[in-house]
C-alpha cells in the first residue's frame, strides 16, 4: 500500500507527531486492485484541523481551506487533491444530511462508527505501513459485501443520502448489500425525500455511470437494481417505478416495463443513459389512463421534462433527453417510407448517433439480444446513402446563405423557417442544393407554403 502513495504524503505523515491515516477509497481501491482514472486522497488523524494544517504547510502542501467546525482541511500538492478530516463522532437529526453536532475524538473506533459502510472504514497508517481495521471492513471487501458500520436503521436514519450511495457503491465496486443493510435501506427508503433535488440528481447520475469508474461490467444496471430492491427508486422516480410488474407483449418483450427500462440502461452507452432510463416512462401513465401503451413516447417526453425539472437537471441534458424519448419509437417496425425517414434524419441529425444508440439499447433490452437492431441498420444505411449523395445536414452545407435569401425576398423573420424547409427538401432531393434552385424553392415556400 505504501508504494502507491505520493512521496509528499509519506513525507507529511513522517513529519506529523500523530499517526496520519489514508482512509476510504484509497484503501478500498488497493484492497480490490481497482485503479481509478484520477485518484483523490482522503486522510485523517487524531488531530485538530489547525494543527494538521500547520504541518501540511511546512511540508509544502497548499492549504486551500480549513473548516474548524467539521475538522476538515482541503489541500493540494503536486497536482493532486487531498481532504483531511479530524477523528470525530457525529450526531444527526433523523434523515438530515448534515450532522447536528460534531465531537472531536482521539478514538479511531469512534471515527469508524460515524462513517457509512465498513468498506469505507479501513485505515492505513502511512508511517507505520500497516492497515487498521476497527470494524472488519477488509473481510467485507474480500467478500464483496456492503455492510453498514452500525445497525442499518441507525446509519440510514442519520442520512437519507446514504440510501443512494449504497446503490452507487454496489454498482461501482460490483458488491452486494448484506441482507441487514438492504432491509435497513427498505425501512428508511422514504428518508431520501428529505434530500435536496440537486444531491439526488448528482447521485442518480453517478448511479447511471457506475460502470465507468472501475470498469465493472453492467455496474449501472446493478446499481439501479439495488435502488429498486431497496424501494428508493419508487421514492425518487415514482413515474418510472410504476412500471414494476406491468406486463408487455411476450412476442416483443421478455420483461415488464420497469425491468425493460433498467435493461435499456444496461445496454446503453454512457452518453444516453438518462434517455435510456426514461424512454418508456410514459407507458405506465398511458396504461393506467387508456389501458394501452399507444402514444407513450409523447407522454414520455412530457413526463421526462417534469422529472428533470424536479431534479434540477441541467437544461441541455433535459432538452436532449426529452427529445430522444420523443423520437425513440419512430419507424420501430421499419415500415416508414424512406423519404420520411430521410426528413427525420435531416431534422434530427445533431442527435442522430445518440438516437441510434437509444434505438439499439431499446431493441437489446426487449429480449437481451445484442445483435444489430433492424431499424438501426436501416437508418444507418439510409444516412450513409444521404452522405454519399451530398445531402446537406446543416445550414452551412446549403449552397445559399441566409443573407442571400433575404436579399432575394425572403422576410428576415422567416429566414430560419425557410432554411429548415430547404434542408428537409434536400434530404429527399439532393440535386436541389444549388443557389438558384434553393432560392426559388425558398421563395415558393414563403409564398404558398407548398414548396416545389
Amino acid at each position: 500500500m505504501r508504494e502507491i502513495l505520493p512521496e509528499g504524503l509519506k513525507k507529511l505523515a513522517d513529519a506529523c507527531p500523530f499517526p496520519l491515516y489514508a482512509v476510504g477509497g484509497t484503501c478500498r481501491e488497493y484492497l480490490t486492485g481497482k485503479t481509478p482514472a484520477k485518484r483523490d486522497y482522503d486522510i485523517c488523524a487524531p488531530a485538530l484541523p489547525e494543527e494538521f494544517a500547520k504541518y501540511a504547510a511546512e511540508c509544502g502542501f497548499a492549504v486551500c481551506s480549513v473548516y474548524k467546525n467539521t475538522g476538515t482541511v482541503k489541500l493540494r500538492y503536486g497536482g493532486g487533491e487531498y481532504e483531511f478530516t479530524s477523528f470525530r463522532s457525529d450526531r444527526y437529526v433523523r434523515g438530515e444530511h448534515v450532522p447536528a453536532e460534531i465531537y472531536f475524538t482521539g478514538d479511531i473506533l469512534a471515527d469508524a462508527r460515524r462513517r457509512d459502510f465498513t468498506c469505507n472504514a479501513v485505515y492505513y497508517d502511512i508511517s507505520a505501513g500497516r492497515f487498521v481495521d476497527p470494524l472488519g471492513g477488509q473481510k467485507d471487501i474480500s467478500s464483496g459485501i456492503v455492510r453498514t458500520v452500525a445497525p442499518a436503521e441507525k446509519v440510514f436514519g442519520e442520512d437519507g443520502l446514504r440510501l443512494m450511495r449504497l446503490a452507487r457503491m454496489c454498482g461501482t465496486l460490483g458488491f452486494t448489500p448484506s441482507p441487514d443493510c438492504l432491509q435497513g435501506a427498505r425501512a428508511n427508503a422514504a428518508l431520501v425525500r428529505d434530500i435536496s433535488p440537486e444531491r439526488i440528481f448528482a447521485e442518480l447520475r453517478a448511479v447511471l455511470y457506475a460502470d465507468c469508474k472501475y470498469g465493472v461490467l453492467y455496474g449501472q444496471y446493478n446499481a439501479l437494481e439495488v435502488l429498486r430492491q431497496s424501494g428508493v427508486l419508487a421514492q425518487v422516480l415514482p413515474e418510472l417505478a410504476a412500471g414494476d410488474g406491468m406486463e408487455q407483449r411476450p412476442d416483443f418483450h421478455d420483461h415488464d416495463v420497469l425491468e425493460h427500462s433498467l435493461r435499456c440502461v444496461k445496454y446503453a452507452p454512457p452518453d444516453i443513459r438518462f434517455a435510456a432510463l426514461f424512454h418508456d416512462v410514459g407507458k405506465p401513465y398511458c396504461r393506467i389512463k387508456t389501458g394501452r401503451y399507444h402514444g407513450h413516447e409523447v407522454e414520455g417526453e412530457r413526463i421526462t421534462r417534469e422529472i428533470m425539472a424536479r431534479l434540477k437537471a441541467p437544461k441541455k441534458l433535459t432538452l436532449q433527453t426529452a427529445r430522444l424519448v420523443a423520437l425513440h419509437m419512430y419507424d420501430l417496425d421499419c415500415r416508414t417510407r424512406e423519404s420520411k425517414v430521410r426528413r427525420v434524419i435531416s431534422a434530427e441529425h445533431d442527435v442522430f448517433e445518440r438516437l441510434m444508440e437509444l434505438k439499439q439499447a431499446d431493441y437489446s433490452a426487449c429480449k437481451d439480444d445484442l445483435s444489430e437492431a433492424p431499424v438501426v441498420k436501416k437508418w444507418r444505411d439510409t444516412e450513409r446513402r444521404m452522405r454519399e449523395e451530398g445531402v446537406p445536414f446543416s445550414a452551412g452545407e446549403l449552397a445559399v446563405r441566409g443573407d442571400a435569401l433575404i436579399a432575394a425576398g425572403v422576410p428576415e423573420e422567416r429566414c430560419a423557417e425557410a432554411i429548415r424547409f430547404l434542408l428537409s427538401e434536400c434530404a429527399v432531393q439532393p440535386r436541389l442544393n444549388t443557389k438558384e434552385r434553393l432560392t426559388a424553392a425558398a421563395l415558393g415556400f414563403i409564398l404558398d407554403k407548398k414548396g416545389v
